[in-house]
């Protein structure tokens, strides 16, 4: 019998009830904006693995396969082709290869609050002359100007779970002549997105991909490509990665692949079945899904409907949040406020059971 991560894939849509089939119980779960949870069939594969591992029929050559299959997948998911993808393990690692990309004395736009992954690498350029300023998400398209050569922006904010005005922030980048790089961590999986529509996106699948972590891709359009240098390159960025083992000669990918960072083999065989699970998902449905459980949750608060998978709301003292964890619902408290995020795995009795905990 072949291991799980050797099957033909099917192609078939999923509906939402088949997708969370899929997962087992996981009442009380409200935080994929932390970690996701794994699908019994990323569980079966990476126990395969594991197996196989240990038994020394593990392959460096399969295992590559099963990068590529990932790359590919993961492409379509966001409307960009596989030749415009790089692999990697964190968003941080993304961003500080961008970072080192911007000019001397190049200013940078980032977002007041953003998670630091996407703002400390570019922090750390000020050696070279590099500025960083900082506006409210409400505001970033407005702070752009003829300056500004990099905006660097998560399309949904971790701390508030607010979605970025992506229509304003494009259009006043290309009318300044400036580049946009973009985290989709918090988007991709339940909110459609379009890659391609920025000149670079940086996306860690352990959150709403519900993959295990190590796995994180970046997508670059191919007129910001020659612009980036490949300043942290290994074996795995070269043409062929199996003859690029020594020196000392260097000859990187000619498309993305050559900011690819050697995969971590296991995490990236748990996250094929992910990744094809969410290829197959209308993920329009999955926003509905998701956001329709915030809104209740909103109305049950007496707030404001939020139109968000993530909710927040304040509190400061975390005293929201010890009452649901009391009540065995695992939740998250970020930059003074409590968040409770809705996935495939969520339904009402979650909002009901949230709900009941803070009364």
């Amino acid at each position: 019998m072949p291991a799980p991560a050797d099957i033909t894939p099917d192609t078939a849509v999923l509906s939402l009830a088949d997708a969370q089939s899929r997962y087992g119980v996981a009442r009380g779960y409200l935080a994929a904006c932390t970690m996701g949870l794994p699908s019994r069939d990323t569980v079966d594969a990476l126990t395969q693995d594991a197996q196989d591992w240990a038994a020394g029929r593990a392959n460096p050559g399969h295992y590559g396969a099963v990068v590529d299959d990932v790359r590919s997948t993961y492409a379509a998911l966001v409307n960009v082709r596989p030749a415009q993808v790089a692999i990697g393990s964190q968003v941080s690692v993304m961003a500080n290869l961008l970072a080192a990309s911007v000019p001397d004395g190049a200013e940078v736009l980032c977002v007041d609050g953003d998670f630091s992954s996407m703002v400390f690498p570019f922090l750390a350029q000020a050696h070279r002359g590099v500025t960083v300023r900082h506006a409210s998400l409400d505001t970033l398209a407005d702070h752009i100007g003829p300056r500004t050569w990099l905006v660097a922006f998560s399309l949904v904010q971790s701390a508030t779970g607010a979605l970025a005005d992506t229509d304003s922030i494009v259009a006043a980048a290309r009318a300044h002549g400036a580049r946009t790089f973009c985290d989709t961590t918090q988007a991709t999986g339940w909110l459609p997105v379009n890659a391609s529509l920025f000149d670079a996106t940086a996306c860690h699948a352990y959150k709403w991909l519900c993959s295990p972590r190590g796995v994180a891709f970046l997508t670059v359009s191919d007129d910001f490509l020659p612009r980036l240098r490949p300043s942290q390159v290994g074996w795995y960025a070269g043409g062929n990665p199996w003859a690029s083992c020594y020196g000392p000669e260097m000859n990187l990918a000619a498309d993305a692949r050559r900011f690819d960072v050697s995969p971590a083999w296991p995490a990236w065989v748990g996250a094929r079945p992910a990744l094809e699970l969410f290829s197959r998902l209308d993920i329009a449905a999955v926003r509905d899904h998701a956001v329709g459980l915030g809104d209740a949750l909103c109305d049950g608060l007496g707030i404001p409907r939020q139109g968000q998978a993530i909710v927040t709301w304040p509190d400061a003292a975390e005293n929201d949040v010890s009452r649901l964890a009391h009540a065995g619902i695992t939740a998250s408290a970020r930059a003074g406020r409590a968040r409770a995020a809705f996935h495939l795995w969520n339904d009402a009795t979650d909002v009901a059971d949230a709900l009941n905990a803070l009364a």
